[in-house]
């Protein structure tokens, strides 16, 4: 004769099989779906190689936080990106100053902002979330953060950028162009094997903005923002604009009412373009993009206007996408 005991016993066993085979228990479980993992994705066509940077170390099952790291520093120490680290363009004084922010699974942050004569500010940035009780650094603290942890101080105005700003200062007009002198930023996101999410976003800003201007890039929750049980997202264009409606947040919170990263990518482009219209402002004259990933390894990305591309690699391979887009 079976006991309450062994009842109880047969019953869940029973419902695991149900389970696992597909069928719907009273418990409303289902088979779990294939995560696609690990998987980096991040922004514009110097994405290709930050990925594969990235990817040496997702494919050898390392940490989501070493990988994005790694990816960024890619764009950020080549002197032929003029819009990320080393060879960034300067601003309208001629300081070249950078901005990055780093996060990670367990929401430890770091960021620098308005940072001189250091290469890697990603570095720095996890130096701040590792090494001190701040979140974010700037200026002359920042620099001085960055040498008392041994980088190394160096010119980072390379001549073919100091030529464009002495050509600007003749006529000194600041007038932004959307998929130039606005695609400031690399952001990368990225899944390990773990299913664990981390995410960077590194630029030099915008070219010849005022001396100390900061946009959303070193911003946690406006240029990027990890939550290990949602998904993740990155920016980039007009920081103003991410910082307007705390963009990156914004994303990971829409996928945590259910959205799959395209609609929330979608809907805070969507967000933006209300407030531009608002405000009686050009839409074509400003471009946002975001990407973002979510725990199953779905990705995202929507733009204002044409000309925003991003990069995806997983198992599958390293593709550059183009993202949708509203102007047409």
């Amino acid at each position: 004769m079976k006991t309450r005991r062994d009842f109880i016993k047969t019953a869940a066993v029973a419902g695991v099989g149900l389970a696992f085979t597909g069928v719907k228990a009273d418990t409303n479980l289902s088979f779990p779906t294939k995560i696609n993992k690990p998987i980096v994705v991040s922004t514009w066509r110097f994405g290709i190689e930050a990925n594969l940077a990235a990817w040496e170390v997702l494919k050898r099952k390392g940490r989501a936080l070493d990988a994005v790291e790694a990816g960024v520093k890619i764009p950020e120490g080549d002197p032929n990106e003029r819009s990320v680290g080393f060879g960034g363009r300067p601003d309208r004084d001629g300081h070249v100053t950078l901005d990055a922010c780093i996060m990670d699974e367990h929401a430890n942050i770091g960021s620098v902002a308005c940072l001189e004569y250091i290469k890697h500010p990603i570095s720095v940035a996890r130096a701040v979330m590792e090494k001190t009780p701040h979140v974010m650094l700037v200026g002359e603290g920042a620099i001085d953060f960055a040498l008392s942890q041994g980088f190394k101080k160096e010119n980072l105005l390379v001549s073919d950028s100091e030529k464009e700003w002495k050509e600007w200062l003749k006529k000194s007009e600041y007038v932004p162009k959307a998929n130039i002198e606005n695609h400031d930023t690399i952001g990368m996101i990225a899944l390990d094997a773990d299913g664990n999410l981390s995410g960077a976003c590194t630029t030099s800003g915008m070219a010849f903005k005022m001396h100390g201007r900061v946009g959303d890039s070193p911003i946690i929750g406006a240029g990027l923002y990890v939550d290990n049980e949602i998904g993740a997202a990155t920016a980039t264009g007009h920081g103003e604009e991410v910082i307007r409606i705390a963009g990156s947040h914004l994303v990971v919170e829409l996928m945590r009412q259910g959205k799959t990263p395209q609609q929330a990518c979608e809907e805070a482009v969507q967000r933006i373009i209300k407030l531009t219209k608002s405000r009686n402002k050009n839409l074509i004259d400003i471009q946002v993009g975001f990407i973002a990933l979510n725990k199953s390894g779905e990705y995202g990305s929507y733009c204002i206007q044409s000309g925003f591309n991003y990069a995806v690699c997983d198992a599958k391979g390293n593709r550059l996408i183009d993202a949708p887009f509203y102007l047409k």
